[in-house]
């Protein structure tokens, strides 16, 4: 069952389950769809950027961008279509990280679980060492 929420577009209160916005929003949402759908479909506009498409057709860009990341718009039939990494900002088609931002979080990654596997083999190593204590040296 759905929660009551507000949209985040109007502020109507609407049932919230398989769509994020209400019933107006999400058909204005598709209405901008075919417009945007029907822009690019045509063989001159193809290679048209996100701004250019926004231009021509009067659809905000995030809502174009949101068509993007949802794959409504297929990067392989219009491969100008890009928006920002999350984390640089260079131009991608899919997912929210660019592929050099990736391979630096994984290289960070791959560092930390090595230096945690060091300090915890440490760890191991100092529980298993024994301290004796000679006795010839503490009389008097």
């Amino acid at each position: 069952m759905g929660e009551l929420s507000n949209c985040p577009n109007c502020g109507a209160l609407f049932v919230k389950g398989v769509r994020k916005v209400c019933d107006n929003c999400y058909r204005e949402e598709e209405r901008a769809f075919e417009t945007v759908y029907a822009y690019i479909r045509k063989k001159e506009n193809r290679r048209a950027t996100i701004t250019e498409v926004s231009e021509g057709t009067g659809v905000e860009e995030r809502l174009i961008m949101k068509f993007v990341k949802e794959k409504r718009l297929q990067p392989a039939q219009f491969p100008n279509l890009t928006y920002g990494c999350e984390r640089c900002g260079n131009p991608i088609q899919e997912g929210k990280i660019c592929g050099n931002c990736r391979d630096q979080l994984k290289h960070a990654l791959d560092q930390e679980q090595a230096v945690e596997s060091i300090e915890k083999r440490q760890k191991q190593e100092s529980a298993q060492t024994y301290f004796t204590v000679d006795k010839k040296f503490n009389r008097r």
